[in-house]
């Protein structure tokens, strides 16, 4: 598989290794300060993937759709209308994103998809993130993607973090708490608080190198797609 990888930080950076191990071939590399170049760039390659910043998404995008190239995005910080291009790109060639490319964590989604509507009318739902102290943005692009899988038609009230007398917890509540320290690759948790139970699933990834893997595993298969906007769990789990 020949890859355009578009951010060169520790991500991008573990991505270019674990390829070029594998026998990719990593055709261009692009950090945060030469995204302009993808503008004259002429590349051919098999799959675009951008673990960069919102920033770079117009230039990514052009890329891609100009050269009918399939694109993988795992950026994470992107405003609703930002998301809309994915979207419209998806009319073109064949393009996902997800905030967080664990196998671990897409099935975490799933189960979270298929038990929330049991658990909801009678369970409080509080959700816990914890990053490492350089995380940027908060609460967490993956942190967002389990709120999705439980509330997919925005009907709860999320409410981020609780300070001073903030009343009763409402029924339809969900609360979202990060945490910020050391060396954590990232942590999640969600509880489902009940009458004398509580049923609580939490993954822990051990470093970024479960990202990577994830990664490049959804985009050997990306490539063989048809053109359409993707979630990771049509992949996966053949939901498209």
């Amino acid at each position: 598989m020949k890859i355009v990888l578009i951010g060169h930080g520790r991500m991008g950076r573990l991505i270019e290794q674990t390829a070029v191990a594998a026998g990719d071939e990593v055709a261009g590399v692009f950090d945060e300060n030469n995204t302009a170049a993808l503008e004259k760039a002429d590349l051919k390659a098999d799959v675009v993937m951008d673990f960069s910043s919102p920033a770079a998404l117009s230039r990514v995008a052009d890329y891609a759709r100009r050269t009918s190239t399939p694109l993988l995005s795992g950026t994470t910080g992107y405003t609703p209308n930002d998301l809309e291009v994915f979207h419209r790109l998806g009319q073109l060639i064949p393009v996902l994103h997800s905030a967080n490319y664990s196998i671990g964590i897409a099935v975490f989604r799933q189960v979270l998809e298929q038990i929330s509507d049991v658990l909801k009318p009678d369970f409080d739902i509080e959700i816990v993130e914890t990053h490492h102290n350089q995380k940027v943005d908060a609460p967490s692009g993956t942190a967002k993607l389990l709120l999705d899988a439980i509330d997919p038609r925005h009907q709860m009230k999320p409410v981020y973090g609780r300070q001073g007398i903030c009343g009763k917890r409402e029924k339809n509540e969900i609360g979202i708490h990060a945490i910020r320290g050391g060396t954590v690759a990232g942590e999640h948790t969600v509880s489902f608080f009940g009458v004398d139970e509580v049923l609580e699933i939490t993954h822990k990834a051990g470093s970024r190198q479960i990202f990577v893997n994830g990664a490049l595993y959804v985009a050997r298969k990306l490539i063989h797609m048809p053109k359409g906007h993707y979630q990771l769990q049509d992949i996966l789990f053949g939901g498209k």
